[in-house]
């Protein structure tokens, strides 16, 4: 399979800490790449190597077929990209600040400059002040800038960061209709699932810098995501007794006295007797479904939860 990007094996060393490593990605043409990972795994890091803002300390990365040096200009110049917060020129108003963009990229369209802020809705506001826009108008710019020279592949660094529900879900409509009508790629970073899974054709989880898995939404979907719930005052015995008398090695004590087991193949009413016969209290016990979310966060032990295997 050819990839419009991957990654062999990036690494970044800062200050002597390795911030990301050995991190392998494939993103396809003509697909939406979800990169997942809670606040400091190291997504930001990443996704600068990949604009060439920043040089791997290790690895190789592979733009549109060829490896990226700092001398890849052309490549480059078929990227768009948002890496944290877009940054413009506050007194220049929004076309002014497209219109010199497009002076230094050298690209030179009748009409382009209109088009990109008729697709983000900022016509009217083109002629305003940047300093005057909200926080929403900033990353519909930011997006319009990004696109505005017609890029093959487009890299966002958590461009929902801050907007309201509202502002959310026009960013994920655009982001799908630039792909689907437009044919660009699209890689987007988020530390939220839900921002994504409705429009990712694939997703890559990154964690502490580590790569954790690449799989394609089709997959997760077709996964099983059942639990045992079981609430209890006493989750350190109530653990031992699953493990020691019943065998049960796949779950997760979570806050609030809560466990979840993966495996669903236990028989609650056992479960509920074993318990109760070795003096653990229970307080709720049943079965429940899982959503893609908390499949991730149970991935990368967010939300104060942590995966629990006893040998």
């Amino acid at each position: 399979m050819s990839y419009i990007l991957q990654t062999d094996h990036l690494t970044k060393v800062i200050d002597g800490k390795e911030i990301v490593t050995d991190v392998n990605l494939h993103v396809k043409k003509g697909e939406i790449y979800g990169f997942l990972g809670p606040n400091g795994a190291g997504k930001t890091t990443v996704m600068k190597m990949l604009a060439n803002l920043w040089k791997p300390s290790g690895g190789r990365i592979e733009l549109f077929g060829e490896t990226l040096t700092p001398r890849s200009y052309e490549a480059l110049r078929r990227m768009g990209s948002i890496i944290e917060f877009p940054i413009f020129y506050d007194h220049m108003t929004g076309y002014e600040n497209l219109k010199m963009h497009c002076e230094y990229m050298g690209y030179y369209q009748h009409g382009s400059i209109e088009n990109a802020l008729a697709l983000l809705e900022l016509s009217e506001a083109a002629k305003k002040p940047v300093k005057n826009y909200s926080l929403g108008m900033k990353e519909r710019l930011g997006i319009a800038r990004a696109i505005l020279c017609k890029p093959e592949l487009l890299i966002l660094d958590e461009p929902t960061n801050g907007l309201d529900p509202a502002g959310m879900k026009q960013i994920r409509s655009l982001l799908k209709m630039l792909c689907t009508e437009y044919g660009i790629t699209i890689m987007v970073s988020t530390h939220i699932l839900s921002e994504i899974e409705s429009i990712a054709d694939t997703v890559g989880v990154i964690h502490h810098g580590r790569m954790m898995q690449e799989i394609g939404m089709k997959e997760i979907e077709q996964m099983s995501l059942a639990y045992i719930e079981l609430v209890t005052t006493e989750t350190e015995r109530a653990a031992y007794v699953m493990s020691d008398k019943l065998g049960i090695k796949n779950f997760r004590i979570l806050e609030n006295g809560e466990i979840r087991i993966y495996d669903t193949a236990v028989s609650t009413q056992e479960l509920s007797k074993t318990l109760a016969l070795n003096d653990v209290a229970v307080t709720a016990l049943g079965r429940k479904n899982e959503n893609l979310e908390n499949y991730f966060l149970k991935m990368t032990s967010e939300g104060g939860a942590h995966h629990v295997e006893i040998n």
